[in-house]
């Protein structure tokens, strides 16, 4: 009898191990869209951003998702690290010096950790529905248009200007910058330099 009940109860412990290991193994990955290629989305546009890749001087340096960032960042009006706002001439798709300190400071003004990464936190923080009442938030859906490209047209409101961007059909991210619609991919800078 005592036999049985310490086999039944290695048994448990095997069952319990393997269940907790899948688990962990199931677990979605932070960044779910950065392993897709683009900054990405499905469902609501309010909660498409918290689960993006970490950008960073170490990761997806030199990118289309880091020049969408620095446009949030020269949207916001934030410092950069010469004192004056970061301006037009600062996006250009490279997360250096400069871009980690305007992202500390919206960290800041955001009441967020001023690790001058763009992660989940955030980049979250970008996504927030807009408010035109309380002019609360980021976001705003715009208008659905009739082409995979234009489907879903929102608009980003920065404390100092707003700007366009859209989702595709197929979730990817879209912007325009220096006269071009750029994909906002993690693989690449298709220009923005």
């Amino acid at each position: 009898m005592n036999f049985g009940n310490t086999r039944t109860r290695l048994a448990t412990a095997a069952v319990s191990a393997a269940v907790a290991g899948a688990l962990a193994v199931s677990a979605s990955p932070a960044s779910a869209s950065a392993s897709s290629g683009y900054v990405n989305g499905g469902g609501s546009f309010y909660d498409d951003f918290a689960d993006e890749g970490t950008l960073s001087t170490a990761s997806y340096k030199d990118t289309n998702a880091t020049c969408l960032w620095q446009i949030i960042l020269y949207a916001e009006g934030v410092k950069e690290s010469n004192g004056t706002q970061f301006d037009w001439d600062d996006i250009d798709g490279k997360y250096g010096a400069n871009t980690a300190y305007a992202t500390k400071q919206l960290q800041k003004a955001w009441g967020l950790t001023q690790d001058g990464k763009v992660g989940n936190k955030t980049f979250g923080a970008a996504d927030d529905k807009w408010n035109p009442s309380t002019r609360a938030g980021e976001l705003e859906y715009r208008s659905t248009g009739s082409t995979d490209a234009t489907k879903y047209k929102l608009r980003y409101h920065g404390s100092r200007y707003y700007f366009d961007i859209y989702r595709t059909a197929s979730g990817k991210y879209r912007f325009y910058h220096k006269n071009v619609w750029h994909y906002a991919s993690y693989k690449n800078n298709s220009g923005c330099s």
